[in-house]
C-alpha cells in the first residue's frame, strides 16, 4: 500500500461517472420493480403479483447480487485494508450481507411480506449507493495508493456494459480494460 498507483485523472473521472451512472440505473430499475410488486399486492392482482415477484427476484439474482459480489474484490479490497477506509468497507460488506438475506426472504415471501422485503432491499441499496458514490469512490479517486479506473476496468457489473464496450452514445469514453 505504500507504492503510489500511477493513474490518469481523466480515467478516474470517467470511472467515477460510469459507476455513478450504473448505480443510478440500477436503483431506478429496482424502484420500478418494487413499485410494480407493491402495486400488484395493493390491488390484489395475484397474476401481476406473481409476475412482478418473479421478475424482481430474477433481477436481484442476475444484477444486484452479482454487482455486490463484483465490488467486494477489486473495489473494496485495497480500501478495506487502508486504515482510513477499513470501517467504511466493513460496514458496506455488512450491507451486502443484509441485502443478500433480504433477497432470500423476498424469494420465499408472498403478498405484503414480499412487498416489505422488496422495499427494504431498495432502502438499504439506496443508502449503500450513497456511501459508495459519496464516500468510498471519492476516497479511492483521491488516494495515491488506489485507482478506481483500475478497480472497475473490464467489470460491467460495476459500471455497466455500455461503458465497457463504448456503446453509450455521447456519454463518457469507455473505460480502459487493460488494468
Amino acid at each position: 500500500m505504500d507504492t503510489p498507483v500511477p493513474k490518469n485523472a481523466e480515467d478516474e473521472a470517467r470511472a467515477l461517472a460510469a459507476a455513478e451512472a450504473h448505480h443510478a440505473s440500477m436503483l431506478h430499475r429496482l424502484d420500478a420493480l418494487t413499485a410494480a410488486l407493491t402495486h400488484a399486492v395493493k390491488t390484489g392482482d395475484k397474476v401481476a403479483e406473481h409476475d412482478a415477484h418473479a421478475v424482481l427476484v430474477e433481477w436481484c439474482e442476475s444484477e444486484l447480487i452479482p454487482h455486490a459480489l463484483a465490488e467486494e474484490g477489486p473495489l473494496y479490497g485495497g480500501p478495506g485494508a487502508a486504515v482510513e477506509a477499513r470501517l467504511l468497507v466493513a460496514g458496506m460488506l455488512a450491507e451486502h450481507r443484509a441485502v443478500a438475506g433480504l433477497v432470500e426472504r423476498l424469494r420465499a415471501a408472498q403478498g405484503v411480506d414480499a412487498a416489505v422485503a422488496a422495499g427494504a432491499i431498495g432502502e438499504i441499496f439506496a443508502l449503500h449507493l450513497e456511501k459508495e458514490n459519496n464516500l468510498l469512490m471519492p476516497f479511492i479517486v483521491a488516494s495515491d495508493e488506489f485507482s478506481l479506473a483500475d478497480a472497475v476496468a473490464g467489470l460491467p457489473d460495476l459500471v455497466g456494459e455500455a461503458h465497457i464496450h463504448g456503446t453509450h452514445g455521447t456519454g463518457p469514453a469507455p473505460l480502459r480494460t487493460n488494468g
